[in-house]
């Protein structure tokens, strides 16, 4: 009587396991198909407003081949969409998933959720990486945008391979990735300064403009660049997820006596991540916080198991990337408030909040 009603137990709890893997999953599909209808109406907003149909439309010429033989009166406002609109919508939101499932991936190998990819200083490698090819042309194509781009996404991963090499040394363990990665923002933070300090004017501008992080300029061979790393990488990831849920849940005595080998994972996830990211801003200039806050978001919302928290924060990040781009193109039109900008303003309330609920959990 006791084994039946004990196996009774098993399966009701395994019922409600597998509903509420259900929900999560239609919650997932529900955010992305939520997040293409919002992109798709955000295309419509701009100096010059048009319709959703308008936009579809543009859509349907563009795949037929059709955009350049029209020449009715909209041909110029479907060619603004297809070609400017339409690519800015795509890099925001592969953007967005590039940073916050690094985020997601970070926060796991660290066991810390106030961590993300540029909490080991990959923004401020990259902005000295900016600052040297804009400034004194130091890049494999000086005086270019690809040549800037290469210098950013380069040094970056200096700064990750530099944290990987201290860290090693310290045992690889999560605290020894955090203090390094800060240590090394506050170097290139103060080398970039440096720069800026001896650069002239113009140049000066240009790397300011690009430290705050932008859209301006998207294409859809930049976007497609990004789409890449992060599908390949977000894939990989996720592929890692049940281990990702042990790691980030327990010690790393616990860790190893499940077969899992800590350091390996963390330097495979590491890297996927910083792959990404680099990607990312290496093309935007520096977006803070959408690693950080949108899989804090998306942990409340979802749960904490990395098979379902990686794509939703993925979808978040996408979310609030393209919504504070679309606040920066339209809050002083026609003026453009660069996303970063936006970005840090929405993300540091959240931030704050974050850090008081820990400390009320602890």
């Amino acid at each position: 009587m006791n084994l039946q009603k004990q196996s009774q137990e098993i399966q009701n709890i395994r019922t409600l396991y597998e509903k509420r893997n259900k929900i999560k999953t239609i919650v997932i599909i529900v955010g992305f198909v939520s997040l293409l209808i919002l992109a798709l109406f955000f295309s419509t907003l701009g100096v010059t407003e048009t319709s959703i149909s308008e936009v579809c439309r543009a859509i349907f010429l563009a795949l037929r081949g059709a955009l350049y033989t029209q020449m009715d009166g909209a041909s110029a406002q479907r060619k603004i969409i297809v070609l400017i609109r339409l690519p800015r919508m795509l890099m925001a939101i592969v953007s967005g998933i590039g940073l916050s499932i690094s985020g997601v991936a970070m926060q796991a190998i660290t066991r810390n959720p106030l961590v993300s990819p540029f909490t080991i200083g990959l923004s401020s490698a990259s902005a000295f990486g900016a600052s040297l090819a804009i400034v004194f042309g130091i890049s494999f194509f000086p005086g270019t945008e690809i040549g800037i781009v290469i210098s950013a996404f380069l040094t970056s991963l200096i700064c990750a391979w530099v944290v990987y090499l201290i860290s090693t040394r310290a045992g690889m363990r999560a605290e020894s990735i955090v203090l390094t990665g800060i240590a090394l923002s506050y170097v290139f933070s103060a080398l970039t300064s440096g720069i800026e300090f001896f650069a002239a004017e113009h140049k000066l501008a240009s790397v300011v403009r690009w430290t705050f992080g932008t859209l301006n300029g998207a294409t859809w061979s930049k976007a497609m660049i990004i789409l890449a790393f992060s599908i390949i990488c977000s894939a990989i990831i996720w592929r890692y997820s049940l281990m990702l849920n042990i790691i980030s849940s327990g010690n790393d005595e616990l860790v190893i006596s499940l077969g899992i080998h800590p350091k390996k994972l963390r330097i495979i996830i590491g890297l996927l991540s910083v792959l990404m990211t680099s990607a990312v801003i290496s093309f935007t200039g520096v977006i803070g916080f959408i690693g950080l806050v949108a899989p804090h978001i998306a942990r409340m919302l979802i749960g904490a198991d990395h098979r379902f928290l990686i794509p939703f924060s993925g979808i978040v990040g996408a979310g609030l990337l393209i919504i504070s781009d679309t606040v920066g193109r339209l809050i002083l039109s026609p003026v453009s408030i660069p996303v970063g900008i936006v970005v840090s303003i929405i993300g540091v309330p959240l931030f704050i909040h974050l850090i008081l609920s820990r400390r009320k959990e602890s």
